[in-house]
């Protein structure tokens, strides 16, 4: 097999083992009913906060590696924090980049929208943080580089209250700052 398929095939086992069961908070609904859903998550400048500008220069070399090093932020579907398969590339790039340097240290900041209780998007953002630092070290991190923090709803980088806005807000960003 080669190695993107193992580590597709290992980031899904790992994930359905972790699996995350308990009692689900209720969310609200959309601000209107009239509001329109939409399924698609956009890398859009409210997006942008999550992104440095020197990461930014490495996506323009054109490389595949520094384009995927480039993405800092790992988006979730609702209520959820099993990975998506289109996030495989950046996961894998971020854990090889911490394993060719283990002085590198990464903060893993897990985030949600602003449906459900304060106490249960604390707990969901940590279950996708937790989600992403498994990820990284199945790809060589070691867990002295990697630290986890949920914000839960705290820290949107998208005004708005419907799903494009949520979208957005659903994710674990990876901060790194630097050696140890």
């Amino acid at each position: 097999m080669n190695r993107t398929l193992c580590v597709t095939v290992l980031l899904s086992l790992s994930l359905v083992l972790a699996g995350c069961g308990g009692k689900k908070a209720a969310v609200k609904p959309p601000a209107s009913p009239g509001e329109s859903v939409s399924s698609s998550v956009g890398t859009t400048a409210g997006a942008a906060g999550a992104q440095t500008g020197a990461a930014e220069a490495m996506a323009g070399s054109g490389s595949a590696e520094a384009a995927a090093l480039a993405k800092t932020a790992i988006y979730f579907d609702f209520d959820s924090s099993e990975i998506r398969p289109e996030f495989a590339a950046t996961i894998a790039a971020h854990g090889r980049k911490l394993a060719s340097d283990h002085m590198v240290k990464v903060r893993l900041e897990g985030n949600t929208d602003e449906r459900g209780s304060a106490e249960y998007n604390v707990a969901l953002g940590e279950r996708r943080a937790q989600a992403v630092k498994r990820a990284l070290l199945l790809q060589g991190a070691t867990d002295g580089q990697l630290s986890t923090v949920s914000y839960g709803e705290e820290r949107p980088v998208a005004a708005g209250h419907d799903e494009q806005a949520w979208a957005q807000n659903r994710r674990v960003d990876i901060v790194y700052l630097g050696s140890r």
